[in-house]
């Protein structure tokens, strides 16, 4: 017997099989998990739509359409079908970011209508650590931002975005959309830093969390002190909140291409996993 398969924009009353699914992988999906916990699926408050591929009825497959394109979850058909959505549509997002096997077939498949991209980082390798290492200390000066000292972060913030993605995120629309993320994370208590002299010198942030992984995200250490072992000592001691105050399994990715990042994730105690990849416009 033929099954049959569909797509289509997942609806709100299918949230909990939807949670079902993205718990299948909670590492991979930790970010849109998050997303889904706190905004359910209408897509005015998830900041995007969600697409499902369902074979004979049931849902498989999930791809996250807003300001990133996340394919979850997916095998070679789910993506051969949300690309043909995606292709349709039209280019909305900034980037195609997940788990590197799906999101780069995913790419392939939309180069031809949507490329060149700005930058394709293939593999990003995925690390995770569910206990503190036994041989690094956390820095105890690293402690969680307070709401008063936004101004402070944010030049460390838009410093490492830059450098990451490449591109300022206070371009477009003045930096309002990234000033609220910040202040969310702030205001969550998810935002840690090293600040001396009212500079930040090392900074990170908690981006996504759920019950069963949360997601470490924004590692950053002022240029003119790398070198001294700030991110080590400092990454212990964000694990040391992620474990305690948040989920059981803490995760991250890092550009291959960043060996003493790896290598220092690798001392506190990080292994890979797997990897992602990331499709920046």
């Amino acid at each position: 017997m033929l099954s049959t398969t569909s797509t289509k924009v997942v609806e709100p009353a299918e949230l909990p099989e939807a949670l079902a699914l993205l718990r299948r992988e909670p590492v991979n999906n930790a970010f849109v998990t998050a997303r889904v916990r706190s905004a359910g699926l209408d897509p005015w408050r998830l900041g995007g739509e969600m697409w499902g591929w369902y074979r004979d009825g049931r849902l498989e497959s999930l791809c996250y359409s807003g300001a990133n394109l996340v394919p979850l979850c997916a095998g070679p058909e789910a993506v051969r079908a949300f690309a043909d959505r995606a292709r349709r549509q039209g280019r909305r997002c900034s980037s195609v970011v997940g788990p590197a096997g799906p999101t780069m077939a995913l790419w392939e498949l939309l180069e031809p209508y949507w490329g060149p991209a700005r930058d394709v980082r293939a593999h990003q390798p995925l690390m995770v650590a569910d206990r503190m290492p036994a041989d690094v200390t956390p820095d105890p000066l690293v402690r969680r931002v307070a709401k008063s000292e936004m101004e402070v972060v944010l030049p460390a913030c838009v410093a490492m975005f830059t450098e990451e993605v490449g591109v300022s995120p206070l371009a477009g629309d003045g930096g309002l959309i990234y000033q609220a993320r910040v202040a969310e994370l702030v205001g969550t208590g998810r935002s840690f830093a090293r600040i001396e002299d009212g500079r930040v010198v090392f900074k990170a942030e908690i981006g996504a969390v759920t019950p069963e992984a949360c997601q470490i995200q924004g590692v950053w250490v002022a240029p003119d002190r790398r070198g001294e072992g700030l991110s080590e000592t400092g990454m212990a001691a964000v694990l040391e909140y992620a474990l305690r105050d948040f989920s059981p399994l803490v995760s991250l990715y890092v550009n291959d291409h960043n060996a003493p990042a790896r290598a220092a994730y690798r001392r506190v105690g990080f292994r890979e996993v797997g990897a992602f990849a990331s499709i920046l416009f």
